[in-house]
């Protein structure tokens, strides 16, 4: 008998804290519930599954001219099939992207397993109502503009050496608004909302709980088939 995943999706903008939110997450099952149980969990990135560029437009993101926080910048429908296929109990392979040098890294995959508890986590993870729809939990990582921003310019300086005018270029003509037209009106869409990110203990003890809840039960479904609930939640309205 196969495992139906649980699905969590984290939406936030960028540098709002959802890849902190899913690792406090998974140090607190490991912490409360045991390793074995923590082990249970898998988080996926979505910028894995940026579409493939063309050498024109890498270069035009290493200029910091390209906008990669727009809907049209990610394979939606891989993802959508990716998380079908694993609600379906099968082993999918993503291969990793690299942020620093904005291209998948060749030879690299990822196994994801079915495990019982998946979380997925992206800017645009509630945009495209297919992928949302698949949700039995949704967050939304809410922080402030201000501390996203002072985030993204010690996180691309420091780490990916770039300098502070294209980083700001960047911001002000690609994240900011892409944020305000695209990520903001998805918060609609959360059941619950993290104000501070990783920082509010209560909210992520709470969802820690939940988790734990869910893997008590352990559901289990003998065919290799999505769930009819999935199935009628996968369409769009």
């Amino acid at each position: 008998m196969s495992i139906v995943p649980f699905l969590i999706g984290v939406a936030g903008g960028p540098c709002s804290g959802k890849s902190t939110v899913c690792q406090k997450i998974v140090e607190d099952l490991q912490s409360t519930a045991g390793s074995d149980q923590a082990s249970l969990v898998s988080v996926i990135p979505m910028e894995n599954f940026y579409k493939p560029k063309t050498v024109e437009q890498r270069d035009m993101a290493l200029r910091g001219n390209y906008n990669l926080d727009h809907p049209d910048a990610f394979d939606e429908k891989r993802l959508y099939q990716t998380l079908i296929d694993l609600l379906a109990g099968k082993t999918v392979k993503i291969a990793h992207y690299d942020t620093g040098k904005y291209e998948h890294v060749e030879g690299v995959i990822n196994t994801i397993e079915p495990v019982p508890v998946i979380i997925v986590e992206g800017i645009l993870i509630f945009y495209f109502p297919e992928i949302r729809n698949l949700f039995q939990m949704k967050l939304f990582v809410d922080t402030d503009a201000d501390t996203r921003l002072a985030r993204r310019v010690l996180r691309d300086m420091k780490q990916h050496g770039r300098n502070l005018e294209h980083v700001l270029t960047g911001y002000t003509n690609y994240v900011k608004p892409s944020f305000e037209d695209f990520c903001l009106p998805t918060k609609k869409y959360a059941d619950v909302i993290i104000p501070r990110g990783a920082d509010n203990h209560v909210a992520v003890d709470l969802i820690v709980q939940h988790i734990k809840d869910f893997l008590k039960s352990k559901p289990k479904k003998s065919d290799s088939q999505p769930t009819a609930d999935h199935a009628a939640r996968a369409r769009p309205h």
